[in-house]
């Protein structure tokens, strides 16, 4: 895995939580609003990804303020230490009011999860996100949700329909299904499916965490990642 080259967690949690927020625009191709802002700070400044819960487009089996799942999805993949997912904090006072802030990472968007697992370097990485959206229990992995960052990582964004309490898991990660779990990611899983990172419990309902563990659990009992149900509806849509 490359070194990572970005600055240490904490500034950029600092920038997103504490800074102020500037619209840029509009990002194009979102089905809910989705704005590029900048987070200053003093003399810092980060790029941000702001998606506002006033631009969020209802559905009928996930309750408002999808955005929170966007933050939770962050506290999952830092309590693993995977690295995954972004920064990404909630904030009231943003300028088109509450929602979600995440770490823009510069990125080259020709490269999706199609074209990286045509790599060999970034099959763990990959790996990881497929357990990953296993426990969270994401319904909308597309392959364009797995971005190349400038810093050589594969990193997993747009993870806002996660966490129901139903088995929901519509992903484009199947390359790996029936295969055994890799060693480095049981012992954190175990750590999760003991007990669900603390963060959660002020972004999702009661059952929403408990399920969680309970998805990890069952991720290490079987040893595997699992394998596609034919009778379900198990690829999201559009594919990209």
């Amino acid at each position: 895995m490359p070194q990572d080259q970005r600055p240490p967690a904490a500034r950029h949690l600092r920038l997103l939580t504490d800074g102020d927020i500037e619209v840029v625009g509009r990002l194009p191709w979102s089905s809910n609003h989705t704005f590029l802002a900048t987070c200053v700070l003093g003399e810092e400044e980060a790029g941000a990804v702001y998606k506002p819960g006033r631009g969020e487009r209802r559905l009928w089996d996930f309750p408002e303020a999808i955005y929170r799942r966007e933050v939770a999805a962050y506290e999952l993949s830092r309590t693993l230490g995977w690295d995954l997912v972004p920064e990404t904090v909630e904030r009231d006072d943003a300028p088109l009011g509450p929602g979600s802030l995440q770490l823009f990472i510069p990125a080259d968007f020709s490269q999706h999860h199609f074209t990286l697992v045509e790599r060999e370097e970034h099959l763990d990485r990959l790996r990881a996100i497929c357990a990953f959206d296993v426990v969270a229990n994401n319904a909308d992995r597309k392959s364009g949700h797995c971005i190349l960052g400038e810093d050589g990582r594969v990193w997993a964004i747009d993870n806002g329909l996660c966490f129901h309490t139903e088995p929901k898991l519509r992903t484009v990660i199947w390359e790996f299904a029936g295969e055994p779990l890799p060693a480095d990611l049981v012992e954190d899983l175990s750590r999760v499916a003991r007990s669900p990172p603390e963060g959660l419990g002020s972004l999702l309902s009661a059952r929403e965490v408990a399920a969680v563990s309970r998805r990890a659990g069952a991720l290490l009992e079987a040893g595997r990642f699992p394998v596609p149900d034919p009778d379900t509806h198990h690829y999201p849509w559009p594919l990209v």
